[in-house]
């Protein structure tokens, strides 16, 4: 069973932020990866306004990094210029969103390669984002939680209406994050993983579980650049996954309901989608066949019910419900 804690703990709660924070900053490469800055990209990574019908669709081009003497970082110092509309300091917080969506870090972009950039800046984080801002098929769910696979990221939303959203590093080839529709269970601030090898801990934050008989959760850890690379669980941006660990709801136990390995289930949490393909590498985010990128946008399901039960949990309340496939 998971090490549990209570968040209103006020020295356990310091703790995990601080350690949180050190893990937050960690940016290195590990096995030719690079690790993102999760503090600097907590920077442009907020909830959606209130008014999302009111965002402009946002159009995106292609720019290719270059400078006439082969340098690197002038090429970036150039690029940083450009997209600030000639302020190199607006330019480098633009180019956060910039690496978010391409999936690349700016310290590793050399000249010649090409980044995909907005045509319009500043706007609601949301208006960014690969997921619709409306899903009447949820809009009967007071909230409802989605990862996509193919382009690794997730979404919130609340009666329909897209709540926040981010990306994701989900497992890698040899461990699978399982699809499926999911419900969250059980949480806890802080957890040490089981696949840890000996005398190196794998140390999670705001860990949400949502496949209690595997452990599988979703948590805040050090996240590369590209695609899948966990051991099935999925990594958030440590803002992202504090975000979800107080907004998500959790099971509810009582006398009666579904029985589990840890106690009986009368209410399961949250709703959770798991959907899409895994992708082979980075994800694609925007499509590169025209003359112009695409981003590509998510297609949700018509009734998130339609989505197989992934674990007994949900087949044992789809019965009560009557919805079961």
């Amino acid at each position: 069973m998971a090490f549990r804690s209570n968040a209103g703990h006020g020295s356990f709660a310091i703790f995990c932020s601080l350690a949180s924070l050190f893990l937050s900053l960690w940016v290195q490469p590990v096995k030719g990866q690079f690790y993102l800055n999760q503090g600097e990209l907590a920077e442009i990574m907020h909830e959606c306004s209130a008014d999302l019908g009111m965002l402009p669709d946002v159009d995106y081009s292609y720019r290719v990094l270059y400078n006439s003497r082969g340098n690197n970082v002038l090429a970036r110092n150039t690029f940083y210029k450009i997209i600030g509309d000639g302020d190199v300091r607006t330019g480098r917080s633009r180019s956060l969103l910039v690496g978010l969506l391409n999936r690349r870090l700016m310290h590793e972009v050399q000249i010649g390669d090409t980044l995909v950039v907005p045509d319009t800046w500043d706007l609601d984080f949301c208006a960014y984002s690969p997921f619709p801002h409306r899903y009447d098929g949820g809009a009967s769910f007071e909230k409802l939680f989605i990862i996509d696979k193919s382009i690794q990221a997730w979404a919130a939303y609340e009666r329909g209406r897209l709540a926040r959203w981010g990306i994701v590093n989900t497992g890698d080839p040899n461990h699978r994050t399982p699809n499926g529709r999911f419900n969250f269970n059980w949480k806890t601030e802080y957890r040490v993983s089981s696949h840890s090898p000996p005398g190196e801990p794998w140390e999670m934050y705001w860990v949400f579980n949502f496949v209690e008989s595997r452990g599988i959760h979703i948590h805040q850890y050090p996240m590369p650049s590209g695609g899948p690379m966990s051991h099935g669980c999925v990594r958030l941006v440590d803002e992202d996954a504090r975000w979800i660990y107080n907004w998500a709801e959790t099971w509810t136990k009582g006398s009666s309901g579904y029985k589990s390995g840890f106690g009986t289930i009368a209410e399961p949490g949250t709703t959770l989608l798991v959907i899409g393909d895994d992708p082979d590498g980075t994800p694609e985010t925007f499509s590169r066949t025209g003359p112009k990128p695409t981003l590509n946008t998510i297609i949700l399901p018509a009734d998130p019910y339609e989505v197989p039960p992934g674990t007994d949990q949900q087949r044992f309340f789809d019965r009560l419900r009557g919805t079961e496939p």
